[in-house]
């Protein structure tokens, strides 16, 4: 749960879809194409890499390997085609590089333009690990003619060499790659959208009941998916099918062979199997076993999250390595329930100028957590001190790449051993490069405070959001011998002047009890922890601002956080009135609760732009965050963690569902202010990122240019030993469960 994604700008869009989606010409509705001049931006590690020695960077070389194989799972946690486009698209690039296919193509009879827009579809498939944005989990189709792509892949030299092969490809996923059928717009359960979580057939209650079930017999979600089958008689039998290496042979007695039986539960018939992309996770642990790392192979390979809550107390003990890595089922953000983690592995370099600051933040920890509105009662019995390091990544594997990290996800670890913070400084570095014409929304004199002070009050925003904001708040537990850990009789809830009527029991968590709303609630929480203490002035000078700057710093923060908030509406789906990202959703609700605390602190105004089109300003009076804003945050802050540490899921959900409301009632018209968000929004920005490769016993740094092409040519190099075996593995994983989804081929074609 606890990432900080980057405010990055949102995607370039426009009205809701209208036309057929593979219909000559350029696409009907930019919501759903990646745009051709989107930006791409390489990730600066070499610095960071020469600083290694041999023996640190053969050990970055295998983590890295580990993680590439293992983000490979993502295809198949997005959408049923998304492995085959995978396959298609490495299988073209691999027996022709960008340049050679684009001569192909234009032969062919494309434009620059067209054969421009399929690189950037397949840099958007590659940068993804999918055909759905991994930031507002909406589909993105290509924005060139069907037919004229598929002129181009079957005339391709991939085509020449395996004709059937690469017929097959296309003939499973073409269709679904442009359908913009409704239900295949965006992630989502049941008639909400497509998910591979779950099998096609399955709602809100069976994910309901599921989880029930897993809590019942102290399983985790996290490197799941449910399968249900209806039989002849109308009857659900579920599948709970764990990720591992190990399938259903028999193995040495673990703590999770027990498990794996077949179980009654509510009157339905559950299964639980085992062996979920075990020959990619396969990989995974080879690679692992290279690198002597050894805490979560027995995870991988039974299929066990306790394996994995033991690998993860080791890490964090491991204090401040010059290397750093995590890897594993790791957030659980696109889980359209909320508690299956996606596949996620990475390898930094810590930055030691920058991580010096963060130290002095972690020293000053204990001390800020005092200033949080809540009573002592409501906060950890003790502040476990986190490494907290600013990194240079190497290798992000998985859907996309964050700012900033708060992990490991456990409750039961945060609460008694401990986490790490890392921010990710490189990552930092591309995605603030902000252009001042692309700045929207804003006063002109606003713009240039901006461009100078978004990338500091951005270092101080992550590290105040990870360390003090994820890290804070108590839950409180009784566990399975009946033992509370706090005082029944004297702990107050401030709310309600009343004692403790909620709490957790043993084997619930946050995510399964808060489930759909646990993540943007808790970013929401993080994000205005970070607004409340950077007003701080012991903060601001750890980071070295002081006087005047620090003002700025206060204030650009503040603003980009109200500008988020109406960025934000991009993200929102009036038909299904449901979000599809967490922080934005989290950004939002704080423009709400700014909003209502009224005397001007916040006003956003309608307006036309120069161009001639309906546009906005947002305006934050510099003068009142402290007398208005502060206080609106107070009140904000005490309600969510009171309800957060009761687990009063009805009491939150009314809290937060309420602010994340979006209609038309004036003064705002948020709906229609949507419309302008859509008018002109920008596209997240595509990122390289190198290979390691081993030669001998030298491992080099490949580098690559900040193109759509660049981007292709990093993946096609990415598995040079195993590259069509990989893409068999894949193609196979997802035939074996097509059925679950009506199969790719049979699936309806996308008529609006």
């Amino acid at each position: 749960m606890p990432v900080i994604s980057a405010l990055w700008e949102a995607e370039v869009g426009g009205s809701e879809f209208g036309n057929g989606a593979a219909a000559a010409g350029p696409m009907a509705d930019t919501q759903y194409i990646l745009p051709n001049d989107i930006g791409v931006s390489s990730l600066d590690c070499r610095e960071a890499f020469r600083l290694l020695s041999p023996t640190e960077r053969l050990y970055a070389h295998h983590l890295s390997r580990a993680a590439w194989y293992g983000g490979l799972a993502v295809l198949l946690q997005t959408s049923p085609e998304a492995p085959y486009i995978y396959a298609l698209l490495s299988r073209l690039f691999r027996a022709q590089d960008p340049d050679q296919l684009r001569q192909h193509a234009l032969a062919e009879g494309l434009t620059e333009e067209e054969y421009q827009a399929f690189l950037v579809y397949a840099a958007g498939v590659y940068s993804n690990m999918g055909n759905y944005k991994s930031f507002g989990d909406t589909k993105f189709v290509p924005n060139l003619p069907k037919e004229k792509l598929e002129q181009v892949i079957l005339g391709s030299e991939a085509a020449q060499q395996h004709p059937e092969e690469v017929r097959g490809l296309w003939q499973t996923c073409g269709e679904l790659m442009y359908s913009l059928e409704p239900r295949l717009r965006h992630l989502g359960l049941g008639k909400e959208g497509i998910t591979t979580y779950f099998s096609g057939n399955c709602t809100m209650e069976d994910a309901k009941l599921a989880q029930d079930f897993l809590d019942s017999q102290n399983l985790s979600a996290y490197n799941t998916r449910l399968f249900k089958e209806v039989d002849g008689e109308g009857k659900p039998h579920y599948e709970v099918r764990l990720a591992s290496v190990l399938g259903s042979e028999p193995s040495l007695d673990s703590e999770m062979t027990s498990k794996l039986k077949s179980y009654e539960f509510r009157g339905s018939p559950f299964q639980v199997t085992r062996g979920d992309y075990a020959p990619i996770l396969q990989k995974v642990v080879e690679q692992l076993e290279k690198a002597k790392v050894y805490a979560y192979i027995e995870s991988f390979t039974q299929g066990s999250i306790e394996a994995h809550k033991r690998g993860s107390r080791f890490w964090i003990q491991d204090k401040g390595p010059i290397v750093e890595s995590y890897i594993g089922f790791i957030e659980s953000y696109r889980d359209p329930f909320g508690s299956r983690g996606e596949f996620e592995g990475f390898v930094a370099v810590v930055n030691k100028a920058m991580s010096a600051k963060f130290e002095q933040l972690v020293a000053s920890a204990e001390q800020l957590l005092k200033e949080l509105p809540w009573p002592p009662a409501f906060e950890k019995d003790k502040f476990l001190n986190p490494d907290f390091t600013s990194l240079d990544v190497l290798t992000f594997a998985g859907s996309g790449i964050p700012a900033g990290i708060n992990i490991p996800n456990y409750d039961d670890l945060r609460q008694t051993e401990g986490f790490k913070n890392v921010s990710l400084g490189n990552v930092l570095a591309v995605a603030y490069a902000t252009q001042r014409e692309k700045l929207t929304f804003l006063e002109e004199d606003d713009k240039d405070l901006y461009i100078l002070w978004k990338g500091p009050s951005f270092d101080v925003q992550v590290g105040l959001h990870e360390l003090l904001g994820h890290g804070s708040g108590k839950l409180f537990v009784q566990d399975e011998k009946g033992a509370f850990n706090f005082d029944q009789e004297t702990v107050i809830n401030p709310e309600t002047g009343e004692q403790i009527q909620s709490w957790y029991r043993s084997g619930e968590t946050w995510d399964s009890k808060f489930s759909t709303i646990a993540s943007s609630y808790e970013e929401c929480r993080a994000e205005s922890v970070g607004l409340y203490l950077c007003l701080h002035p012991e903060v601001l000078e750890i980071f070295g601002f002081e006087g005047a700057d620090a003002e700025d710093v206060i204030y650009v923060n503040w603003l980009n956080m109200v500008r988020a908030g109406l960025l934000a509406l991009e993200f929102y789906t009036p038909e299904a009135s449901n979000w599809r990202q967490a922080h934005m959703q989290a950004r939002f609700v704080i423009l709400r609760v700014l909003l209502e605390a009224g005397e001007g602190l916040v006003t956003i105004t309608p307006t036309t732009g120069s161009d001639g089109r309906p546009d906005a300003w947002v305006r934050l009076d510099h003068s009142k965050i402290r007398s208005v804003g502060k206080p609106a945050l107070e009140r904000l802050l005490r309600r969510l963690q009171v309800l957060k540490s009761t687990g009063d899921v009805a009491g939150g959900r009314a809290l937060y569902e309420g602010y994340a409301a979006v209609t038309d009632a004036p003064p705002e018209c948020f709906l229609t202010l949507r419309d302008t968000v859509l008018l002109r929004k920008e596209s997240r920005k595509l990122i390289v990122q190198p290979n390691t490769r081993l030669e001998d016993s030298d491992v080099q740094l490949l580098e690559y240019e900040a193109s759509a092409a660049g981007l292709i040519r990093s993946f096609s190099e990415r598995f040079p030993e195993d590259g069509p075996e990989l893409e068999e593995i894949l193609t196979q994983l997802a035939t074996a469960d097509a059925r679950f989804w009506k199969g790719p081929s049979e699936a309806p074609s996308g008529q609006a």
